[in-house]
């Protein structure tokens, strides 16, 4: 399982090391695309199966699916890490997440997130997350 927060920066190159920790599960090659909430999304090639046979399943005469799978897989890149561990962000992932140089790298469970520093104290801090909210939350959603 993906757990963890690694905090990396970005090299001139837009090369993000992937972090010791994660490196075995995620594999040598992984997929890396549009995430939700402003951060990107990183899957094994294993975990990326599994998800695209979700989308495939999708019926295509409903919009709402359409736009789904267009939004995960127009911006889906296969991404390789290279003897130093690093793998490369393409400029438009990049941008769709506004990454600067130093950038937060998430275990989710099945995926990795990537996320822009600042963005991501935004989202985990107190202001945006009271215990109760999480509470109420965690309630509804059955945990």
């Amino acid at each position: 399982m993906l757990i963890g927060e690694y905090n990396h920066s970005l090299d001139a190159k837009n090369r993000l090391i992937m972090p010791a920790k994660l490196r075995e599960d995620m594999g040598e090659n992984f997929i890396i695309t549009t995430g939700l909430d402003g951060c990107l999304f990183g899957f094994s090639m294993k975990e990326w199966q599994k998800f695209e046979d979700k989308l495939k399943t999708l019926p295509i005469t409903n919009k709402n699916a359409r736009n789904f799978v267009r939004f995960f897989l127009s911006g889906a890149t296969e991404c390789e890490l290279d003897k130093q561990g690093r793998f490369l962000i393409p400029n438009k992932l990049k941008e769709v997440a506004s990454l600067d140089k130093d950038v937060y790298i998430i275990g989710a469970g099945t995926r990795i997130e990537i996320w822009d520093k600042l963005k991501w104290e935004q989202q985990t801090s107190l202001d945006n997350l009271s215990m109760e909210e999480i509470e109420q939350h965690m309630e509804e959603l059955g945990i």
